[in-house]
């Protein structure tokens, strides 16, 4: 299991009202997610965004994702597709910037929240097991409640795992991102 963690830091920017995420240390496509995408599988990861304002005690917001990555063996490059709302691909990319494309397509809105009130944000990844893909993907799209689950119970011993944190912040504080169209997800 790798964590991001302590030493490694979670960036987060104000992005008209969405609070967004990079983690420049987080590199998740390796080991059994890696070697499953090279013998032609595709893979799920599954992310979540929490925000709380009393350090990860009650959680304000909720924002689940997934991911599909597959890998391109010819060309040596990845595809990247975000599901559920406002679905969107990226293709043609090497594991460091198919990375970055899922970390930028995650947000959780900061509307409502005072600028000078403090408050968390913790960040969740897994890869997801083959019999956890078809529970939270289905026939009929994305289950929420199947999504929020997983993250609520304790990976399996051989499931990946990468979790970062910031916090106390304050949105007064935040860099601001320019030119970019605020997304409420």
């Amino acid at each position: 299991m790798s964590q991001v963690s302590g030493g490694e830091r979670l960036n987060v920017a104000w992005d008209g009202d969405d609070l967004r995420v990079t983690a420049p240390q987080l590199h998740f496509l390796t080991g059994k997610p890696l070697d499953r995408l090279k013998d032609g599988a595709s893979v799920v990861f599954l992310t979540q965004l929490t925000l709380t304002t009393d350090n990860f005690t009650t959680s304000l917001r909720r924002i689940p994702d997934r991911f599909i990555f597959s890998y391109d063996l010819w060309e040596e490059k990845f595809s990247v597709t975000k599901l559920g709302e406002g679905q969107r691909t990226a293709s043609h990319l090497s594991a460091a910037a198919a990375e970055a494309w899922c970390l930028d397509n995650v947000a959780i809105s900061a509307s409502g929240l005072p600028q000078d009130r403090p408050f968390w944000l913790k960040f969740e990844l897994r890869a997801a097991e083959p019999k956890d893909e078809a529970a939270v993907i289905g026939d009929s799209g994305l289950n929420l409640t199947r999504l929020i689950e997983v993250f609520s119970r304790r990976p399996r011993d051989q499931q990946p795992q990468w979790t970062a944190e910031a916090g106390p912040l304050r949105l007064a504080e935040l860099k601001r991102l320019a030119g970019r169209v605020a997304r409420t997800l």
